[in-house]
C-alpha cells in the first residue's frame, strides 16, 4: 500500500504530488466532552472539513507545575486516535503560547513566577518549553504521519512578534529554536507552520494567515470601520487581528516563496464582555468566497467547532482583564457562533461554507493552479460601497469570475442590467445581462471542462460532481437562469441545476455509488453508516434514488429527477416552563427555575432561552455549568450533555441602559435595566439511519 505524500510549492499545498486545496477546521478537544468527539468530528467531515486543527493548551495539561493531566477531555492521545478513526488528518498547534482566549494565552500561572520572562530567548524558558513539548510528544507517539498516524502538521507558537514576543532577528531566532525543540521531542511531520499576520515572525516556517468579519477584541464601543476581508486583494495581511495588542505592520516573509494559506479565517466570532458583534452565515460565506478570489489555497477556519472551557484546579481558565489581557471572556462558553456550535449544533454557517467545501473537494485541484488577476476596476478599499468588487482566477483560458457585493453591516450599491466581463488572459468574455443586488456574492466559471465537454460560460456556480460509473453528474446552483453556453456539450456527463437554498441543504454521500441528498436536516457519517439529524420532520430528496428509504421515511414519488421521501414518524414535542424563584432587592439579579419535559426517542433536546440582561448563568443541581453574554440572539443549550435534567436554574445579571457595551441589538429596558427571561422553548432532535 503506497503512502500519501504531502508537500507544498510557492502556489499551493500538494498531496501525492498534485495540487491540494483542503478545508481545515479548528476544534479544541479540551473544550468539548470526550464522549462526543467522534460525533463532532463526523459532523465536521460532513461540512467538508478534511483536516482538523487544535491547540494543546499548556495550562489545560499542567495547571499545577509537574502535575500533568491528560485524562478525560484533556486526553490528547485519545483525541488524535479518534481523528484517525474518522478518516481525518490533524494539525497540532503546540504553542507554547496559543492565545485562543485562554488564561495567559494558555501558559500556566506558575511559569510567570520563574526568574525569566516567558516567550523570550532565555535558556531556562526553552528548558521549560522543551519539557512540555516532550510530554506532548509522548502522548502522540506512534500517531504522527510518519507512523501512519493522522498528524500531518505542527504549528509553532502563535502571533509571535505581533501579540507579544520578540521581533526582528531575535524573534526569528526564537521561532527557529522552538522548531528545533519540537523536532528534538519527536515532532517530525510534513508541515511546520507559523502565523504570519501583523508583522509576526515566522522563522522560515510555512506562514498561515487569518481574517475575521469583525473584531470583538477591539477596545472601541462603537461601530467600527468595514472589514477589509470583503475586498479582493493580493494583500495577505489582516491588520485587524490582534488589534487589541496594537497594530502590526507589514509581512515578515517573502510571499513569492509561499502559498497563500489561512489557518484563522473566522468561522464566527467569540464575543467579549465589552464588545458583542454577531457573526451571521453570510458574513462568513461572503468572506470565505472573497478569500478564494484573492488566491487563498487553504481555507482554514478558527473556530469551526465551538466549545466550553474546562474547569480549573486553581482558577477559572478564560482570558480576563484581571490577568493582564485586554478582554473579559465568559468563564465557560466558547461558542464562537461557529459552524458547529458549543453543543454540537450544525448551524447555518456550516451550510453556507459547505458550498465552498464541496466545490473545493471536486474542483480545488484545478483552482490551486489558477493565478489571481484583479482588474483595475476593482475597488481597493472596503469603504468604497459603490463600485462592484471582482476578481478572476485563471489558468490558460479556463477559470472563474468572482463577484462580491456584500459588506457586513453596510449597504452596497445595486447594479442593474449589468454585463459581467471576465478577462481570460486570451480575451474579454461577457456573461448575460443581470442585476446584482446588495448582499449578492458568487463566482461563475468560464471555459470549464465538464466531462468530455467544455462550458464557455454559465450564470450558475459549480457545487460538486457525482462520480458514478454510468455517468458523471456536474451539480451547479443559481437563483437566476443558468444560461449554460457550451463550446461543446458533454456526451458522457450531465448537468444538474439547484437553487441556492437547495445547494445549502445538499449533502454528498457515497454508498454503492455517490448520491446527492437534499434536506433541511443534516446528513453525517457514523460508525454504523450515514444518519440524518432532524428537528422538524424535514422531507428528503435524493439523486439518484436511494437503494431503499431511510429508517423512518417512505418513498412518495419523484420531483425534478429527485426521488422524494417523507417522514412517516410523528415527532413528539418537548416542553419547558419557567418561574422566578429569587431576585435581589434592586432587581439586578434574578434566578429562574426551568422544568423540562422530554419526548420519547429524542437523541438530543435544545433549550432555547430568550432573555434581556448582561449575562446569564446555567446551574444544574446547584453547580454552575455554563454561561452566556447577551447578544440579542437566542441562547441555545444542548441538554444531552447534562443527561437530560428535569430541572435547571438560570440566573440573569442585569444590563443597565447606559452600560459600556457594543451591542448590535439592545434589549428592552424597564426603569433603566434589563433583567428577565422573556421566553423559553425546547426543540428535540431525532436520528434516522440512512442505511441499515
Amino acid at each position: 500500500m503506497s503512502r500519501t505524500e504531502y508537500g507544498f510549492t510557492a502556489k499551493y499545498m500538494t498531496k501525492d504530488g498534485n495540487p491540494w486545496l483542503p478545508i481545515m477546521g479548528e476544534f479544541h478537544y479540551s473544550r468539548y466532552p470526550r464522549k462526543y468527539w467522534k460525533e463532532s468530528l463526523y459532523k465536521m467531515k460532513a461540512g467538508g472539513v478534511e483536516t482538523v486543527s487544535t491547540y494543546a493548551f499548556w495550562l489545560h495539561h499542567e495547571e499545577v507545575e509537574g502535575e500533568y493531566d491528560f485524562t478525560g477531555q484533556r486526553d490528547l492521545r485519545a483525541f488524535v486516535e479518534t481523528v484517525k478513526e474518522t478518516g481525518l488528518t490533524l494539525f497540532l498547534r503546540i504553542g507554547p503560547w496559543c492565545h485562543g482566549e485562554a488564561r495567559n494565552g494558555g501558559l500556566p500561572d506558575w511559569l510567570f513566577k520563574k526568574s525569566f520572562e516567558p516567550r523570550t530567548n532565555h535558556e531556562d524558558y526553552f528548558l521549560e518549553v522543551s519539557r512540555y513539548y516532550n510530554k506532548l510528544a509522548e502522548q502522540v507517539k506512534g500517531l504522527l504521519f510518519k507512523d501512519n498516524g493522522p498528524i500531518i502538521g505542527i504549528q509553532i507558537e502563535n502571533e509571535y512578534g505581533h501579540c507579544g514576543g520578540l521581533q526582528g532577528e531575535a524573534g526569528e531566532e526564537h521561532l527557529k529554536r522552538l522548531t528545533a525543540l519540537a523536532k528534538e521531542a519527536g515532532f517530525i511531520v510534513p508541515y511546520y507552520t507559523a502565523t504570519g499576520w501583523g508583522g509576526a515572525v515566522t522563522g522560515g516556517l510555512l506562514p498561515v494567515m487569518g481574517g475575521y468579519c469583525e473584531a470583538p477584541w477591539d477596545q472601541r464601543l462603537t461601530e467600527i470601520e468595514p472589514s477589509g476581508n470583503y475586498v479582493f486583494t493580493t494583500e495577505r495581511n489582516d491588520h485587524n487581528i490582534g488589534s487589541d495588542y496594537g497594530f502590526g505592520t507589514g509581512i515578515t516573509f517573502d510571499i513569492s516563496k509561499f502559498p497563500f494559506l489561512t489557518a484563522e479565517l473566522g468561522g464566527g466570532l467569540q464575543v467579549t464582555h465589552h464588545r458583542r458583534p454577531v457573526a451571521y452565515p453570510k458574513d462568513i460565506g461572503a468572506m470565505s468566497m472573497v478569500k478564494l478570489g484573492c488566491g487563498v489555497n487553504l481555507l482554514g477556519y478558527y473556530m469551526y467547532h465551538g466549545g466550553t472551557n474546562p474547569g480549573g484546579k486553581l482558577t477559572t481558565l478564560q482570558e480576563s482583564r484581571e490577568t493582564g489581557y485586554p478582554n473579559d471572556l465568559p468563564v465557560f462558553s466558547y461558542d464562537f457562533a461557529a459552524p458547529i456550535r458549543e453543543y454540537g449544533q450544525m448551524s447555518g454557517t456550516l451550510k453556507e461554507i459547505k458550498l465552498l467545501a464541496m466545490f473545493s473537494k471536486d474542483f480545488g485541484n484545478s483552482l490551486c493552479e489558477m493565478d489571481t488577476y484583479i482588474p483595475k476596476s476593482n475597488p481597493l478599499y472596503q469603504t468604497n460601497l459603490k463600485d462592484l468588487r471582482t476578481s478572476v482566477r485563471r489558468n490558460g483560458k479556463s477559470g472563474y469570475l468572482f463577484v462580491n457585493n456584500y459588506q457586513r453591516r453596510y449597504e452596497m450599491a445595486e447594479h442593474k442590467d449589468l454585463v459581467l466581463k471576465a478577462d481570460t488572459g486570451e480575451g474579454i468574455l461577457s456573461y448575460p445581462i443581470r442585476d446584482i443586488k446588495n448582499g449578492d456574492f458568487f463566482f461563475l466559471p468560464f471555459y470549464m471542462p465538464v466531462g468530455d465537454g467544455e462550458l464557455r460560460t454559465a450564470m450558475a456556480t459549480p457545487l460538486c460532481i457525482l462520480h458514478n460509473p454510468e455517468k458523471e453528474s456536474y451539480v451547479f446552483y443559481t437563483d437566476t437562469k443558468p444560461a449554460y453556453d457550451w463550446v461543446k456539450k458533454p456526451d458522457k456527463a450531465e448537468v444538474l441545476t439547484l437553487t441556492r437554498k437547495d445547494a445549502l441543504n445538499a449533502w454528498k454521500i457515497s454508498l454503492d455509488k455517490e448520491y446527492l441528498l437534499l434536506t433541511e436536516g443534516e446528513v453525517i457519517e457514523s460508525e454504523d453508516g450515514y444518519i440524518i439529524l432532524s428537528r422538524n420532520n424535514e422531507p428528503l430528496r435524493a439523486y439518484p434514488a436511494l437503494p431503499s428509504a431511510p429508517s423512518g421515511y417512505r418513498y412518495i414519488g419523484e420531483e425534478d429527477s429527485f426521488a422524494v421521501y417523507e417522514s412517516c414518524e410523528k415527532h413528539l414535542l418537548a416542553a419547558a416552563r419557567y418561574k422566578l424563584i429569587r431576585e435581589t432587592a434592586d432587581s439586578k439579579s434574578k434566578l429562574y427555575e426551568l422544568t423540562l419535559e422530554y419526548p420519547v426517542g429524542a437523541a438530543d433536546c435544545f433549550l432555547q432561552v430568550e432573555f434581556g440582561g448582561d449575562t446569564a448563568k446555567l446551574y444544574i443541581d446547584g453547580e454552575q455549568v455554563n454561561d452566556w453574554f447577551y447578544t440579542g440572539q437566542t441562547w441555545e443549550i444542548g441538554l444531552k450533555r447534562y443527561d437530560f435534567p428535569d430541572k435547571v436554574q438560570i440566573e440573569i445579571e442585569a444590563l443597565e441602559e447606559k452600560a459600556e457595551r457594543y451591542l448590535e441589538k439592545w434589549p428592552v429596558f424597564k426603569k433603566g435595566i434589563a433583567c428577565e427571561i422573556n421566553r423559553v422553548t425546547m426543540e428535540a432532535e431525532y436520528v434516522y439511519h440512512l442505511m441499515k
